[in-house]
């Protein structure tokens, strides 16, 4: 179920960060108490393949989301113990040494289950009389963008195979910035510095005749 314009699920998750500390992480407070946007995602598994990428791929542009007072917030099933061994492997061994920003470790999957975006489903085994599970159990390739209100803005789910782009979400979270600063909504393709338009038939015309 999309949760698109709704308020983000409050529940506290485990997390680990790069000091090897284990804390506990609820993400709909952290943007709500800080006042800030929370970039949430979510990729498979600890010790896999594209998802080291996307790790560091995310932490080479920290820098970025910070500038647009966003949170960057990793996240998986695997347990805090597991995220720690993958921060202290070196990165041209494929690990994700280097990495700063906190990693949620959802092993029981309670937010997961929540957010519906686990690779499982149940079917009954007659021979067993009850349910066995199919899948993996681990999580789709799944994005959130979260203001500061707590509301999701951008939910996204890629299969396990397809990488994120990056940068798209800091053109997400650019345009959603001009949204709510200017009142104008933006269209396809746009990106800071060029034309958005009022949400009306004739802004959108005139947004069309010089387009």
């Amino acid at each position: 179920m999309a949760i698109v314009g709704r308020q983000f699920p409050s529940i506290d998750v485990d997390a680990m960060n790069e000091m090897g500390d284990t804390f506990k992480l609820n993400v709909l407070e952290e943007a709500k108490n800080k006042n800030k946007k929370v970039l949430l995602f979510w990729y498979p598994k600890d010790f896999t393949f594209v998802c080291p990428t996307e790790l560091h791929a995310f932490q080479t542009a920290l820098g970025e989301f910070e500038k647009r007072n966003t949170i960057v917030i990793g996240a998986s099933c695997d347990t805090p113990e597991v995220h720690f061994a993958w921060l202290n492997t070196a990165k041209d061994d494929g690990g994700i040494e280097g990495v700063t920003y906190p990693i949620l470790a959802d092993s029981n999957r309670n937010l997961a289950n929540m957010l519906d975006i686990l690779d499982v489903e149940e079917e009954y085994n007659d021979d067993l009389e009850g349910y066995i599970l199919k899948g993996d159990n681990v999580t789709f390739r799944a994005t959130y963008l979260i203001d500061e209100e707590g509301t999701v803005f951008h939910e996204g789910v890629n299969h396990m195979p397809v990488g994120r782009n990056v940068n798209e979400f800091l053109r997400m979270i650019d345009a959603y910035t001009h949204v709510q600063k200017n009142g104008e909504v933006c269209p396809a393709n746009w990106e800071e510095g060029k034309d958005a338009m009022s949400a009306d038939r004739k802004g959108t015309a005139a947004y069309l005749s010089q387009n």
